[in-house]
């Protein structure tokens, strides 16, 4: 199988002491890219050393995480656009609103997710979307934004079918799945049943949300092979059409047939 994990934190202090052991497990069953989201601005050298590092196999995005946008947003924003101005990144992400952890800070949330946006059409690059509990206003800011012009995925999806309907009527965007799906109570098989894997692309949000049967240990690229076959059931298809399927999506997705 060919396998893209499109999330995954594997800078972060987690994998500090056996990335390359980690990498050569998600090599050993197929993983030939895994998409490095940035969080804030203190993250953004670990990221840039680990792309350095595996300059084949990482791809970096660049961002500013919604639970980590501060009382100085537009500081942090200037620091991250800095960046970004740099070759080789591939989406603007991770950005959003985060509602679950601090209602207090929405409308800088908002502010910076809309900022952010704007960067995506400026570079014409998909935007990478953190939206727990926020669906609704991630939407909205897209639509304030240019719904139209803007592209991208709800990245670890596990929202309502009524929310699942209101991004693929979007048209652009995709949905990000991850371990979740493999979770006895989650929902989310029932809930994908009204949307195609055309419409998928997978990720591990490493090192969180490991799937059944390693749930609660950390979550890394290799363990993407749980998700695949969730899927497949779901679906009724092999898991090498799903793995196939979802690395096409996330090579359109993400331009990387450009990069090969």
């Amino acid at each position: 199988m060919s396998i893209v994990d499109t999330h995954a934190h594997l800078y972060l202090d987690a994998f500090e002491d056996d990335l390359d052991e980690v990498v050569a497990r998600a090599g050993a069953v197929g993983v030939e890219k895994v998409l490095l989201p940035n969080i804030d601005e203190t993250t953004i050298q670990p990221l840039r050393s680990s792309v350095d590092r595996y300059p084949s196999f990482f791809l970096p995005m660049m961002g500013l995480h919604p639970t980590n946008v501060g009382e100085e947003w537009e500081e942090q924003l200037e620091i991250i656009r800095k960046e970004l101005e740099r070759p080789g990144y591939v989406a603007i992400g991770e950005i959003g609103i985060d509602l679950y952890w601090d209602k207090s800070t929405k409308q800088r949330q908002v502010a910076a997710f809309e900022r952010q946006l704007e960067w995506s059409i400026e570079k014409g690059l998909p935007v990478a979307i953190h939206s727990r509990e926020a669906i609704p206003e991630v939407i909205q800011s897209i639509r304030n934004v240019g719904e139209r012009e803007l592209f991208g995925v709800f990245h670890s999806f596990g929202g309502t079918v009524a929310e699942l309907e209101a991004i693929l009527e979007l048209g652009n965007f995709l949905i990000g799945i991850n371990g979740v799906v493999t979770f006895k109570k989650s929902g989310l098989p029932e809930t994908l049943k009204g949307c195609g894997v055309e419409k998928i692309i997978l990720e591990t949000d490493s090192p969180y949300l490991a799937p059944t049967p390693y749930r609660g240990k950390r979550n890394e690229p290799s363990y993407l092979t749980e998700v695949i076959r969730q899927l497949a059931a779901i679906y009724g298809k092999e898991a090498e059409e799903i793995a196939s399927i979802t690395r096409e999506n996330a090579f359109k997705l993400f331009g990387l047939n450009s990069l090969k």
